[in-house]
């Protein structure tokens, strides 16, 4: 199995963002992927603010000059023929959208290498659902982070019934190298480990605000006092972003559906998605 050398992400949202930037950070050639030039517009600023970010979380060796040496390990591209010509991994990180997912999965698996690996951060989809599009399920699976990655640094490995051991063990060794945690899951499960336990537990918080039980700071307050939590759910809301939340809820059952109207019409319409735009439930300072 070829040792991983180059990286590319595909996607530069919250979460994408943040796995290129730590694999950069980590001493990897990344190429950072979006559909346009106003994403990657976005992307520089959220790049830029990740070298804030290690430094004031004190990341180890993010003051000594590894933060902005990381920046100079990132191209950013918006072709993407260009973007995965050299991956000996692909990390995908684009909206939770099945359909979405697999025909960008059919087009690398026309553009990329041969020997490329293809990884999905999907939230709640099964690699299996996408494998087949991907003209190579055997070097197909899926590669979990936790938002605020160089802080909450698990990554959950599930890989489908074609994965090649080889492979698995190959993405969980990268895993170690970029400084996570690796959770080897050993069957699928949609949501895997962290949001099997995650997303019920915020759906339950938004359809306590959604139904007019309680204001979501009240909820949080709840939350927090009751458990000795560091934040509330709808604090997790606005980190994670209101769109991930919004896509899942979407393609839920009735009352999962009724909340996704409720959080479109009340914050995303609004442009309230959360800390990456300075509000959300709560409002943020720049």
């Amino acid at each position: 199995m070829k040792k991983i050398q180059h990286v590319t992400v595909l996607g530069t949202g919250v979460l994408g963002s943040q796995i290129a930037f730590q694999t950069a950070f980590s001493g990897f050639d990344v190429v950072a992927y979006d559909i346009n030039e106003e994403a990657l517009e976005k992307a520089h600023a959220r790049f830029a603010g990740l070298v804030d970010t290690y430094v004031e979380d004190k990341v180890d060796g993010a003051a000594d000059g590894k933060a902005k040496a990381a920046l100079g390990r990132l191209r950013l591209t918006h072709d993407l023929a260009d973007a995965v010509k050299e991956a000996d991994l692909v990390i995908e990180a684009i909206p939770e959208i099945l359909e979405l997912k697999k025909s960008t999965y059919k087009k690398l698996g026309e553009l990329a290498p041969k020997h490329t690996i293809f990884a999905t951060n999907s939230s709640t989809l099964l690699p299996s659902d996408m494998k087949d599009s991907t003209n190579r399920p055997s070097q197909f699976l899926a590669l979990h982070f936790a938002n605020r990655i160089w802080k909450f640094n698990t990554a959950e490995v599930m890989g489908t019934s074609d994965t090649d051991p080889a492979v698995f063990d190959t993405v969980v060794e990268f895993s170690k190298e970029i400084g996570m945690v690796p959770i080897p899951i050993h069957k699928e499960k949609a949501g895997y480990v962290l949001n099997s336990l995650l997303v019920p537990f915020l759906n339950a918080a938004a359809a306590l605000a959604a139904g007019g039980y309680a204001e979501p700071a009240d909820v949080d307050k709840t939350w927090r006092i009751a458990t000795g939590a560091p934040m509330g759910p709808f604090q997790i809301f606005d980190i994670i972003g209101l769109m991930t939340p919004y896509n899942i809820l979407s393609h839920g059952d009735d009352d999962l559906k009724e909340i996704a109207k409720w959080l479109k019409t009340e914050y995303i319409d609004k442009g309230h998605l959360g800390v990456a735009t300075g509000q959300g439930f709560y409002t943020y300072s720049k």
